[in-house]
């Protein structure tokens, strides 16, 4: 048999249901499924997620209590008794040859169902000395066999598969060595050369390593290879889809320089800064070539990005197009166009915004317009994705804070069009990693400048209050009212409930309008407001007829108002890094010196590190990082959100050098080999579209 059925054979067995591994009945393929595990393929990719090196065990002879440690015995006895108060306490004793020790668990009988006499098992935890014995409470147990006549040999790493309540690691490893034995020899997908060049183990041997390595040196060589190969394939799918834009879809070749945007730079009440200049001009280069522009601006919080994304729809509007841009929230929307309606009538330039509270003659008027190309720039929420609305000739889609929305709405607005550019802003700082993973099929365009020669942050102070101090933060909102400024009170949005939400922001809002604030003027938004209750309150706050302004968190991104220099926001633990920095942004922004006030309930560690990263830090991208450190890239953005696979071993935080080796890797062979169509090339073909699904489908018609 030649070695390509042989690779054919052995991927078919991979797809075969697990079942078909030995000793995996019916029940066990119940339980395995709660773990993601469907398949043989799924069973041999289900790492352990941690090891125990039982050459670093230590002896229950040796040890003293106060200090933590991890030893392995033998059940000698279990008991179940009730307390004097009625907790139920179990109490497990082991032995290693060299002394006793007993694990004490407090109401979770639970455990005399799982330990049994004869057991070999770990105990992990804090000792202590009482009662003339050796003890640990709730210790952290793993079983490593389930009768002591099966020897466990000294030296030897024991991998600890994640397991369920039904489903012990004990007999997960079983399995997956049982799993091995029959289907252990894998298709190689990596390229001979690609693994020389950095020192990666062949897949079947890295397979046999990860689960049951033979020594610590082979299990990170093991593990090397597969974080290299996570990160590798998905650069490689992000790197066949820009190749294909680049060189495989006709685009819009538009027109940089003309009146129109002589008259706009004319009309402009500032100059620009450097950094905007660049990224208009990386932005103009991209949209006069004849294939569609995918960029990525990012910006710090006040930057300017606006005025960028206003460039780059006028451009497409001097060229004889239509232009969109696409925000997450009326309020946003709304935000733009009042801020761009009176500099485009100006310049000639037909405007309209669509959100889902017109009328339903208001909509289908406007829908009309755009269709019959009577607007040039339409400006809205995702109702300009619906079915109905369709452009006559749409040449440049924006879409602002492009995280609020899933990857299919991008792609619809995108679909509005043929090939139109497009270009996608975060005011939300992306780390480096997670934007060549994310983004990694984008070009990507940074504001770090801000207007006026301003520096981020230079004039906000931030400040953590404890609730008892809540009449200071109440002050210098007065003080700063009775100067003639403004100030904002935000609360925490409460997904649960939508009723909820409303219901505590408007009893917040009355406690301070009428016992707190009586002799201010207060209003109120939140997001279940009509559309025109929401533009009048945002109205009156900006033309400083409000002292005071309520919210949820409808005001993160897109107000603009000068005047503003207080930011009060509650329970702050509860918001997000990013989320805090964009509020903080809301303020500062008129050159007065602002002040931001956290309150907040800091119960956990990561709380306090955010807390005071976001005292400490006020550039957006080094918060980004840190974010990315303190909470992980997973609690960020969701890898199902954004459309890529999921990393089962690679952390962005820890692997960038590997990340940035596997990206080079991957673009390399895509550039000699866009559609992986040679030969050496097909094994990695399958796996992109095992990895990726529908979203390379051209790629698999090639």
């Amino acid at each position: 048999m030649s070695n390509s059925q042989n690779k054919s054979n052995n991927t078919t067995a991979l797809n075969q249901p697990v079942s078909k591994v030995k000793f995996v009945g019916g029940v066990t393929v119940g339980h395995l499924k709660k773990l993601g595990i469907e398949t043989v393929g799924d069973l041999l990719v289900h790492f352990p997620h941690r090891y125990l090196d039982l050459s670093r065990m230590r002896k229950i002879g040796e040890l003293k209590g106060g200090e933590s440690a991890t030893i392995i015995g033998e059940v000698r006895e279990v008991k179940s008794r009730r307390s004097k108060r009625g907790m139920s306490v179990v109490n497990v004793s082991i032995f290693d040859g060299t002394g006793y020790i007993t694990g004490t668990w407090f109401n979770q009988p639970f455990i005399t169902k799982r330990l049994k006499e004869g057991m070999q098992v770990t105990f992990s935890g804090k000792i202590s000395y009482k009662y003339r014995q050796l003890q640990i409470d709730n210790p952290f147990y793993d079983i490593l066999s389930e009768n002591s006549a099966e020897p466990i040999h000294s030296g030897r790493i024991i991998p600890i598969h994640p397991a369920t309540q039904n489903l012990t690691t004990n007999t997960l490893r079983r399995i997956i060595k049982n799993a091995l034995d029959e289907y252990g020899e894998v298709p190689e997908p990596l390229p001979a050369d690609l693994r020389k060049r950095n020192d990666l183990l062949p897949k079947s041997i890295a397979l046999k390593e990860i689960h049951f390595p033979t020594s610590r040196g082979a299990l990170v060589k093991a593990r090397a290879r597969f974080i290299f190969e996570e990160l590798f394939l998905m650069q490689l799918g992000l790197a066949a889809r820009k190749k294909h834009i680049k060189t495989q879809t006709k685009g819009i070749a538009h027109r940089r320089d003309g009146d129109l945007i002589r008259r706009f730079y004319e009309a402009l009440p500032f100059e620009l800064t450097a950094d905007q200049k660049k990224v208009i001009d990386e932005i103009q280069t991209d949209m006069e070539k004849p294939i569609p522009m995918n960029r990525l601006l990012q910006g710090e919080v006040g930057s300017g990005k606006t005025m960028v994304a206003l460039a780059a729809l006028l451009t497409s509007v001097q060229s004889g197009y239509q232009a969109a841009m696409m925000a997450p929230t009326e309020v946003l929307a709304n935000q733009h166009y009042l801020k761009l309606k009176d500099m485009l009538a100006n310049l000639g330039v037909q405007t309209a915004l669509l959100t889902g509270t017109l009328s339903r003659k208001e909509r289908e008027r406007l829908i009309q317009s755009v269709r019959d190309g009577d607007i040039d720039i339409i400006i809205g929420t995702h109702a300009i994705i619906q079915d109905a609305v369709d452009f006559k000739r749409l040449g440049v889609a924006v879409i602002d804070e492009q995280h609020r929305f899933g990857v299919q709405q991008r792609i619809t607005l995108k679909e509005k069009g043929y090939f139109p550019d497009i270009l996608i802003m975060s005011a939300t700082p992306i780390p480096r990693t997670l934007s060549l993973t994310l983004y990694g099929d984008l070009d990507v365009s940074i504001i770090k400048e801000l207007p006026g020669g301003r520096k981020v942050g230079e004039h906000i102070k931030t400040v953590l209050l404890k609730d008892t101090q809540r009449d200071k933060a109440y002050e210098k909102i007065r003080s700063e009212v009775g100067a003639g400024r403004q100030a904002y009170i935000v609360c925490p949005l409460i997904e649960e409930s939508d009723k909820l939400e409303v219901k505590a922001v408007t009893e917040e809002a009355d406690r301070l309008k009428n016992e707190i604030f009586p002799d201010l003027n207060v209003g109120l938004i939140h997001g279940k407001l009509k559309s025109a209750e929401k533009e009048e309150t945002m109205r009156q706050f900006n033309a400083g007829e409000l002292d005071i302004l309520i919210s949820t968190t409808v005001i993160e991104v897109g107000i603009d108002i000068p005047n503003a220099t207080v930011m009060l926001v509650e329970d702050a633990d509860r918001f997000g890094l990013a989320q805090l920095h964009q509020l903080r942004g809301r303020i500062g922004r008129g050159g007065h010196k602002s002040y931001c006030i956290l309150f907040a309930s800091m119960t956990t560690d990561e709380a306090n590190q955010r807390m005071e990263a976001i005292r400490t830090v006020n550039d957006g991208f080094l918060l980004a990082e840190a974010d990315l450190k303190i909470r992980g890239e997973g609690q960020i953005f969701g890898t199902r959100q954004s459309g890529l696979p999921d990393l089962k071993l690679a952390k962005l935080t820890r692997d960038i050098e590997i990340l940035s080796t596997a990206r080079k890797e991957a673009f390399t062979i895509v550039d000699a080999d866009p559609t992986l169509a040679t030969k050496q090339n097909l094994p990695l073909r399958h796996e992109v579209k095992a990895k990726f699904g529908n979203s390379l489908d051209w790629l698999f018609q090639a």
